[in-house]
């Protein structure tokens, strides 16, 4: 892209506060500052940040709480000075910060959208025109003539992101407020979001929801203590995200203490020795069918988030026959082969594939804990962990991405994986490696088909089944009833 199509640039910016033990500090501040007298400590919420976005682009901005993602949508929007850098943005902007801003609770629903539209330039023509446009999405009724202070929350943000969205703005700043409303409200908004994108609008997201921002997203950003600490593709900085929060939990990354050798003698498919690690290539194993060496895909490229304890050292997509592929018909079974050199003693080993379409969207992911899979409970440093899943393909025709993963559990929590709810067991997950995008492959439509070539439509074809009844009246008894068809040529 070229630097024209650039609409907000962050250059080294940096916000500067003074924290103060006693309120006195403050006020001493107040009067003595300018002789360069300093009362208090200072606190670089922000520091040295810089990035650019582009035309059309949705950026997610995501860290811990406290990492500085609201003061910097702040500052983009204008409402907040930077102590230092600069901040340049080309175009009208419009933003949806915490609840309540921009909205003065005296005013009705609709004086506080036009408001809004004189803040934001917006002429009393084009005003008429996107007038019932806003008041039809934000969809509240009779309340759009009652003053805010009388809304629910929800309510109050179908108005604001009606509004938000709605004033022809060329960058959108978003601060958690897809988080609010029913599920209908929110598919509107990710619906009115993609129609402004490919309007050419702009679309910078921060937000706590990892999901929204792996699948909406074009690029991410992860904040921590006030600095960018990673800046790439929002799925990697989704996982990118989740293993700061496992680096920052005291002493869970400790390498756990192996449980006695007498308790580990279980046979694995999946796990060779250290010393057949040693030397050991992709495509020489005992215990399980393993593709040829020739199978395997170059990953010497993918970024790989791992937390140093394990290295992702082959992956491969095979057909049913053990074949590498990479175009499928829907339906057909994939066998997706990785490997994992440990550098570090693990106890309860987990793997992983996560499938995406074309949009980001996450149409499968799982792993051998959601199987149920037969796994050791302890592997040493120096071993090769080889996982094989296969996947039947049952999914709408298109390209697709994957990627691979390893984790480990201790013991003592995996043992424990029935009675724990999925968010309290999914805490205690130790992630190894991660690789978000490693290949890609494609489905096609089958050849031919029974009962159709097309076996469903939407993203996944659900298990379930269908049956037809016909209710007769008298009248209709007379008459020839009308004759199945074959159940042979309707079952697949």
């Amino acid at each position: 892209m070229s630097s024209d199509q650039t609409v907000v640039s962050v250059q080294s910016v940096g916000k500067l506060y003074h924290l103060y033990e006693k309120p006195e500090d403050r006020l001493k501040q107040a009067l003595f500052g300018r002789f360069g007298k300093v009362f208090g400590r200072p606190f670089w919420a922000l520091r040295d940040v810089s990035f650019e976005l582009r035309r059309g682009e949705m950026l997610g901005i995501i860290g811990k709480n406290g990492s500085g993602k609201s003061t910097l949508l702040q500052m983009i929007a204008g409402t907040l000075m930077p102590t230092e850098g600069k901040i340049d943005c080309r175009g009208r902007v419009a933003a949806l910060l915490e609840l309540g801003s921009g909205f003065n609770p005296e005013y009705t629903g609709r004086e506080n959208i036009r408001m809004n539209a004189l803040i934001l330039g917006i002429s009393n023509d084009r005003l008429e025109q996107k007038m019932q446009e806003i008041i039809n999405f934000a969809d509240i009724g009779d309340f759009i003539d009652q003053p805010v202070k009388l809304y629910s929350s929800g309510m109050f943000v179908r108005l604001a992101f009606a509004v938000t969205t709605g004033m022809d703005a060329d960058i959108l700043l978003i601060d958690e407020a897809l988080a609010v409303g029913d599920i209908f409200f929110r598919q509107k908004c990710y619906q009115r979001m993609e129609e402004l994108r490919s309007q050419g609008a702009s679309v910078i997201l921060v937000t706590h929801s990892m999901g929204d921002v792996e699948q909406f997203c074009d690029r991410g950003i992860l904040l921590d203590k006030g600095s960018i600490i990673f800046e790439g593709s929002a799925p990697e900085a989704v996982k990118r995200y989740y293993l700061l929060e496992q680096l920052e939990q005291e002493g869970q990354l400790s390498a756990p203490s192996l449980i006695p050798e007498e308790k580990t003698q279980i046979s694995v498919p999946f796990t060779i020795t250290e010393e057949e690690a040693q030397g050991s290539e992709p495509g020489q194993s005992e215990n399980i069918d393993w593709p040829d060496p020739d199978a395997f895909l170059d990953i010497s490229e993918a970024p790989q988030v791992s937390n140093g304890w394990a290295v992702c050292t082959a992956v491969a997509v095979c057909d049913e026959n053990g074949h590498p592929c990479l175009v499928f018909e829907q339906g057909q079974t994939a066998s997706f082969y990785s490997e994992y050199l440990l550098k570090n003693d693990i106890e309860v080993p987990q793997g992983g594939v996560e499938i995406r379409n074309d949009k980001g969207i996450i149409v499968h992911g799982k792993t051998t804990t959601e199987y149920g899979s037969e796994v050791p409970i302890k592997v040493k440093k120096g071993s090769r962990v080889r996982f094989v899943q296969k996947i039947k393909l049952d999914v709408a025709v298109g390209e697709y991405s994957f990627g691979v993963g390893m984790g480990a559990y201790r013991q003592s929590d995996y043992n424990r994986r029935a009675v724990l709810s999925h968010v309290d067991f999914e805490s205690h997950l130790i992630r190894l490696c991660q690789l978000t995008t490693v290949g890609a492959f494609r489905v096609i439509y089958r050849r031919a088909g029974n009962p159709v070539q097309l076996l469903h439509h939407g993203i996944a074809n659900l298990p379930g089944s269908c049956q037809v009844a016909v209710i007769y009246t008298r009248s209709d008894l007379k008459d020839e009833q009308p004759t199945s068809v074959d159940p042979a040529l309707t079952e697949y």
